[in-house]
């Protein structure tokens, strides 16, 4: 069994985020979804994320990205927009595919245009972006994929990740 690294502690988690009814209640909420840290490259998991976004929610979508938005570039046949303050509306939702040293600050920029939650993807964990959105009154997701959390509250989250059609704990037996 490997060993911890002694000069790199193992960060404490302390916050604790909204539950299971709380997720549903911000996801029926949701009109927009920004995505922070949008990639044109269909492998990255905020494209895989946006796409299922796109076919399979109600919401309007936005890509954030100053490199593409620099270049002029679309992804998914979509403007991408170099920062939030520059969508045509505050979105409901903050989706970020960033570094985690970039969260306080993409924070700070979701609590200024008005947005009322922020979602930091699988793996993305920073309580100071998370004290940050708190104390102006946003909602906070850590750790969580908006899209797997849309697709398990709306019946389309299988093993293969696709949508059966059948909402049930049990397998389906084949005919």
């Amino acid at each position: 069994m490997a060993e911890a690294n002694p000069q790199q502690p193992v960060p404490v988690r302390t916050w604790t985020g909204p539950s299971a009814p709380e997720r549903l209640g911000i996801l029926h909420s949701t009109r927009s979804v920004a995505i922070v840290g949008m990639s044109d490259k269909p492998a990255r998991a905020s494209y895989f994320v946006s796409t299922y976004l796109l076919s399979s929610s109600p919401y309007t979508v936005y890509f954030v990205n100053p490199i593409l938005a620099a270049k002029g570039k679309e992804v998914l046949g979509q403007k991408v927009y170099a920062s939030l303050e520059d969508l045509p509306e505050a979105p409901d939702v903050v989706d970020v595919f960033r570094r985690d040293e970039d969260l306080p600050d993409v924070a700070r920029e979701a609590v200024a245009v008005g947005a009322k939650t922020l979602w930091l993807q699988l793996g993305s964990w920073n309580e100071e972006a998370a004290r940050i959105a708190e104390e102006a009154g946003l909602s906070v997701v850590m750790d969580r994929c908006i899209k797997i959390e849309h697709a398990r509250f709306h019946g389309g989250l299988h093993l293969s990740g696709f949508n059966t059609g059948v909402i049930s704990s049990k397998r389906q037996r084949r005919a």
